[in-house]
This record gives C-alpha cells, sequence and structure tokens, in this order.
C-alpha cells in the first residue's frame, strides 16, 4: 500500500462579493489528488480535497516541501498495519520533516489540504463514508443522520438594495434553512444596522440571524458595534477583531454579553489553546470555528477538540468554517453542533451534493465513500481531470 502520486492546481473563484476586510475578485483555491496503489472497482483509489475558500492557492508550498517529503518515505512507515490503511500520523509527520515551530499559517494550510485528500483516499479504501470514518477513529463509530445547516449569506454585493437583501434571506428560508449569517463591519455602524433591520423584517426575530466581521474592526470600533447590536439578540456575532488579538476579544465579549463566535482565522492547537485561555470565551455560551483543511486537516482537529474539551468546551459548541463536504464530514464525525452552508456563492466550491436538500435547517448525512465530491457533479469534474 503505497501514495504514488501527489497532484495539485490552483482554482480561480468566480464571484464578485466582499465582507469587512477584502472582496473576492482575485481569489483562488487549491485543489489536490492524492492516488495510491490500492485499486477498487478497476481504478486506484484517489483522495480529493481544496484548501477551503478565503485563503489563497498554496501549490508552492505543496510542489517544494510537503509533497516530495510524502513521497521520498519508505512506503511501509505510512502504513497502519494494524488497521490496514494509511497512518494519516505518520503523513503529517513527514511533511512537518524540517520545519521551524510557528508561522503555522504558511504551511497549514498546504498540509491540510494534502491531509484531508488523504482521508478521503482512507474513507474510500474503507468503504465508509468520511464521517464514519472520523467517528471510528476518533468517537464512539457512530455518526448523525443529519446535522444543523446554517447559511453564510449577506455578503456586500454591487448594487444590493433592501428588497434585493429580503428577497436574498427569504430565498434561504425558502430553500429550509432556519438561520441565516450576514456580514457586517464593512459600512457605516448605522448602514449595517440597516441592514440587520432589514433582514430581521423577513425573519421571526433576532435567534435567526448571525453576523460576521471577519476580524474587520478595530477594538475600539468593536465595542461600538457590541453596543449597537446588543438589543437585537442576534445568534451570534463572529470575528470582531483580529483573530490573535485575544484581549480586544476579551473585551468585546463582555461588553457583548451576547454569544460571540471565532477561530477560523487560527491554525495550530496552540492558537486554539490561546483562545480559550485568554478570549474571555464562555464554553456553553459562545461558538468556535475551526477550518480544518486549513488548519492541517483531520488529526489536528482532534487535537484542538481534545485541547477545548480540557477548557470545559464539548464538540457541540465547535462550528467548522467553510460550507463544504469536508467540512460537513468534520461535524458529523467529531459530533459538532452545526455545519455552514454558502449556496452559489464560490461557483463549484459551493454547497454539498447535488442531490442534498435541507429540511427545517436539517442536512442529511451523506453516504457515498470519502469525503463525497463524487456526488457534486460539477466539482468532482474538475477532481476528476486533475487525476486523469
Amino acid at each position: 500500500m503505497r501514495i504514488t502520486e501527489i497532484r495539485e492546481k490552483a482554482v480561480k473563484l468566480d464571484v464578485n462579493i466582499r465582507n469587512a476586510v477584502f472582496a473576492f475578485d482575485d481569489m483562488t483555491t487549491s485543489i489536490v489528488a492524492l492516488i495510491t496503489d490500492v485499486v477498487r472497482d478497476g481504478v486506484p483509489v484517489t483522495g480529493f480535497a481544496f484548501n477551503s475558500t478565503g485563503r489563497y492557492a498554496c501549490g508552492a508550498q505543496m510542489r517544494d516541501r510537503f509533497i516530495p517529503r510524502i513521497l521520498r518515505q519508505d512506503p511501509d512507515s505510512l502504513v497502519d498495519e494494524a488497521r490496514g490503511n494509511f497512518d494519516p500520523d505518520a503523513v503529517l509527520r513527514a511533511m512537518m520533516f524540517g520545519e521551524k515551530p510557528a508561522g503555522d499559517l504558511e504551511r497549514s494550510v498546504g498540509i491540510g489540504t494534502i491531509e484531508v485528500a488523504l482521508w478521503d483516499a482512507m474513507a474510500k479504501i474503507e468503504g465508509l463514508p468520511l464521517h464514519r470514518l472520523i467517528a471510528d477513529r476518533y468517537g464512539d463509530g457512530t455518526s448523525a443522520d443529519s446535522v444543523f445547516c446554517y447559511v453564510g449569506g449577506g455578503w456586500y454585493s454591487p448594487g444590493e438594495t433592501p428588497e434585493s437583501l429580503k428577497d436574498e434571506m427569504r430565498g434561504y428560508l425558502d430553500q429550509g434553512y432556519t438561520l441565516v449569517k450576514a456580514k457586517v463591519g464593512g459600512l457605516s455602524i448605522d448602514d449595517d444596522v440597516r441592514r440587520i433591520e432589514t433582514i430581521l423584517s423577513v425573519l421571526d426575530g433576532g435567534h435567526q440571524l448571525a453576523v460576521d466581521a471577519n476580524c474587520g474592526l478595530s477594538p475600539a470600533r468593536a465595542l461600538e458595534y457590541a453596543e449597537r447590536l446588543k438589543p437585537f439578540g442576534l445568534r451570534w456575532f463572529e470575528e470582531p477583531v483580529h483573530p490573535v488579538d485575544f484581549d480586544a476579544m476579551s473585551g468585546f465579549v463582555a461588553a457583548y454579553g451576547n454569544p460571540a463566535a471565532a477561530g477560523e482565522n487560527l491554525f495550530s492547537v496552540e492558537d486554539f489553546r490561546n483562545l480559550f485561555r485568554y478570549a474571555g470565551f464562555r464554553p456553553g455560551t459562545d461558538l468556535v470555528n475551526i477550518d480544518v483543511p486549513q488548519s492541517y486537516g483531520i488529526g489536528t482537529c482532534a487535537k484542538i477538540l481534545e485541547t477545548g474539551r480540557s477548557f470545559g468546551w464539548a464538540p457541540a459548541s465547535f462550528i467548522p468554517h467553510g460550507g463544504n463536504q469536508m467540512s460537513l464530514a468534520c461535524a458529523l464525525g467529531f459530533g459538532m453542533g452545526m455545519c455552514e452552508a454558502y449556496p452559489h456563492v464560490f461557483g463549484a466550491f459551493s454547497g454539498y451534493a447535488d442531490g442534498a436538500r435541507v429540511r427545517d435547517g436539517y442536512l442529511p448525512a451523506p453516504q457515498l465513500p470519502g469525503v463525497g465530491f463524487e456526488g457534486q457533479n460539477e466539482l468532482y469534474s474538475l477532481f476528476r481531470d486533475l487525476a486523469a
């Protein structure tokens, strides 16, 4: 059993949206195909992944460092003989060889994307959906039949009007979602408040709306938002300040009082440990985001969840960032509280299996072996071409 080849390619996203910090006009992502010598149905088992959305393609690091390090290993050293499958911890150690501590973001996205592709291949080898394999390795072997799913919407879009914003939100409700999220911090606070009031006019209350500032507020401005938005009773306020300014985050949490969320721009166990220690976050009230392919992958996600437990955090308080099949598998396999969706926002990289439908806010668990990209025709065609 061996990994025979790992291929990567940068793909440009075709989007015209922005958040409080930047526009996505030039955004790219890396897609990965990890090819093995294990044959199923007459073809080599191949694992796929992409580096979520919001971080640019990282092929240079993959080509120059991580892929060569894996391929030069003794193949037997990357196999868990007892399980009859690859050993993801051994593969991670191979990719980390010669890497200096800290500076995680420079490598965590490339490493995590390859690692998730490995898990896709591992699940296919065992004939299991990835969420089942994760549950087998890190839980009691069971995973839920569905998971709550909310919409990451309300982006700042050219030509937006109050009516178009309301139509967008009504459309999500019509698709079966019961919780939506919108951007804040990219306009004046008065204009953002008006956007929130517009969205709430088509919802049943603040419990159906979360907001996300994408780390774009200064500490002082974040406190202004805390004061103005607190009366709305929103489901949560996400990423108000710089992701590692834990003092500013703690000040915001204390001033806001209502649930807050952060974490999708952290990239290591140590980053999350500092969040739990210093950000003023409250287990059972606040929420922790994690982008698994961008933070070293599934094995590291398990370690972050274990670190969270030592601070009183249950997996149900975690939300994987990036509405895609990879995050869905992690939400189900680790027993996280919910997952996210970006309907039609990021082209082929949006959403879930073509036939998946949200009902009363819940998304069914995929049943295809692996991540389940094969159920997304447009996206799978990119992977298939890469592996051909």
